[in-house]
């Protein structure tokens, strides 16, 4: 017990490390958006038995992209963002790898795309939060406007919004 203790805790200081020495890119070459789109699909359709391909919709060209890249090249944490109107942007497709979670990744991904929204303009931002994601989009200042889209076929969803 004592062992495998100390190998969860190793194992934790190995993904903090890697998060911490983690660099946010724009995604630009073709091996970064393999990663970027193996990531969304890992994380955000594949426990839900969907296909490759769902991790992208016709919006992913006018889209801006960023994520965490780990020093070997491993997608850590994606994100995008797209417009609305000018004055309203839609974060989507949040992605934390599991191996990387809980080490603020999500948090400095978030504050990124907020910054690129409030320099293009935007006055406020929606999402579609999972009912998982809720509480971490709350602590971050965004309101449940109500539900929104439910996913294969039981995954809740809810309208989020911040005034930027």
């Amino acid at each position: 017990m004592i062992g495998q203790t100390l190998l969860m805790a190793n194992d934790r200081d190995a993904q903090w490390k890697q998060s911490k020495d983690a660099s946010l890119v724009v995604p630009t070459t073709d091996a970064d958006f393999e990663r970027y789109f193996d990531l969304r699909w890992r994380v955000l359709r594949a426990p839900w038995a969907q296909p490759r391909g769902s991790e992208r919709d016709d919006r992913e060209q006018e889209s801006i992209h960023l994520m965490f890249r780990a020093a070997n090249g491993d997608a850590l944490a994606a994100g995008r963002l797209h417009f609305n109107t000018p004055f309203e942007a839609q974060v989507r497709f949040m992605a934390v790898d599991p191996r990387a979670q809980n080490c603020g990744l999500g948090s400095r991904l978030l504050e990124a795309l907020e910054g690129r929204a409030r320099d293009a303009g935007a006055k406020r931002i929606v999402l579609n939060a999972r009912e998982s994601a809720q509480r971490f989009y709350e602590q971050r200042g965004y309101c449940v406007e109500g539900p929104a889209e439910r996913l294969f076929g039981g995954v809740d969803h809810w309208r989020m919004s911040k005034e930027i």
